[in-house]
């Protein structure tokens, strides 16, 4: 019996090999697709043909004898994930950004989910993503502006933290533009040096905002001191050099796959469906092509005077741009009086766009265009 059983587990172990060089093979001719595409002036998505796939994935399910929902969704992903590849493409080359190597800066060190969405962002698109880690997320930005590294990947908010303010203040007061956004679901895991009974656990480590995010698996462990620390990478690091099998970090998978640590237990958050969404910064801004859906942020101070935001608002809606945040800070050194982010869907590249914005402009006492960008987080986006 329990050879059978290992026969069959080396033999899915095959398989998945098999699945993982077909996605590989897969994604070198989408990329050989997108090379032709921008030497002959294509658009990009062709809603027909991916109609047509799908329909065939649905087909050929059924004659596998495989759940149709579930090879349906699945190609719906990877024509996702094709999509994508091909806008960043477009993206670059009208940009002439098409070197082999890009330096990132980040805020953390290896393993954190900063440095994490950054290789997801530009793993594909670039031979060599060198990332840079900083203690702060300033010092991430300062490096962009020195020309140090050539970006910086910074959170912006989090699904249940809400917004991470420190950013949005580096967006208003420094002259970096918003070139790119990147969303990443944080799975908060267990991890220690081996694979131990949790109950042997006497200390866990973490940032203070995922120490927040697992307060209620927290509060069912007993005899277990829970400890603020610098990062949740950094936690995992140190979890290693320590060497005590009774102390854990609570960080990522890809934490535990950079330091080797073993993961004990898995989606730790009390809300599962966790996502961070970060920016990647640049000192220059970026064009996009107008078939590629876009998100524009803007930072707009009103007058005092009564009914001005809603006037401002009002601009927006009389174009029919969909806004997608608003979010409300103090104006630096000058108490009580606030300035306001806003994400709207549209490229300020297309006159539409553009005309509204130049009316806002003059309805707000001030407003600053921190980018147009290509859209990956909601509607009209990824």
């Amino acid at each position: 019996m329990v050879d059978k059983l290992d026969s069959i587990r080396k033999l899915l172990d095959q398989t998945d090999k098999k699945i993982i060089d077909a996605l590989a093979q897969r994604q070198e001719l989408v990329r050989e697709i997108s090379s032709l595409k921008l030497d002959e002036d294509r658009t990009i998505r062709d809603t027909e043909r991916e109609e047509q796939l799908l329909d065939k994935i649905t087909k050929l399910a059924r004659e596998a004898g495989l759940d149709r929902y579930f090879a349906e969704q699945l190609f719906q992903d990877i024509i996702h994930h094709s999509v994508r590849f091909q806008k960043h493409t477009l993206v670059d080359h009208q940009n002439e950004q098409e070197a082999d190597r890009i330096q990132v800066a980040y805020q953390g060190t290896d393993g954190a989910f900063s440095h994490q969405a950054a290789q997801r962002h530009f793993q594909e698109r670039y031979a060599d993503v060198h990332c840079f880690g900083y203690d702060t997320f300033r010092q991430a930005a300062r490096a962009v502006e020195e020309a140090e590294v050539d970006c910086a990947i910074l959170p912006i908010e989090n699904t249940t933290a809400g917004s991470i303010n420190e950013t949005y203040d580096i967006l208003g007061d420094t002259a970096l533009s918003i070139v790119g956004e990147e969303a990443i679901r944080i799975i908060h895991c267990l991890l220690a040096l081996e694979q131990v009974p949790t109950d042997r656990i006497r200390r866990i480590m973490s940032h203070p905002q995922a120490i927040a995010q697992c307060s209620n698996y927290l509060a069912k462990l007993h005899d277990c001191k829970v400890e603020s620390y610098i990062d949740t990478a950094m936690s995992a690091k140190k979890v290693l050099e320590d060497g005590d099998l009774s102390q854990a970090a609570i960080a990522g998978s890809y934490a535990a796959d950079i330091y080797d640590l073993q993961i004990l237990e898995r989606d730790l958050a009390n809300q599962p469906e966790n996502f961070t969404r970060f920016v990647v910064v640049s000192r220059d801004p970026v064009e996009v092509d107008e078939q590629i859906p876009c998100k524009t942020s803007l930072l707009m101070v009103t007058s005092h005077d009564k009914g001005a935001l809603i006037k401002c608002l009002n601009v927006i809606d009389e174009h029919d741009i969909r806004m997608t945040k608003l979010e409300s800070r103090p104006k630096p050194n000058e108490p009580w009086k606030y300035q306001f982010y806003l994400d709207i869907e549209g490229n300020i590249a297309h006159p539409d766009t553009r005309v509204a914005i130049e009316e806002l402009e003059q309805e707000a006492s001030a407003l600053k265009v921190l980018g147009s960008y290509t859209a990956q987080v909601g509607n009209g986006g990824e």
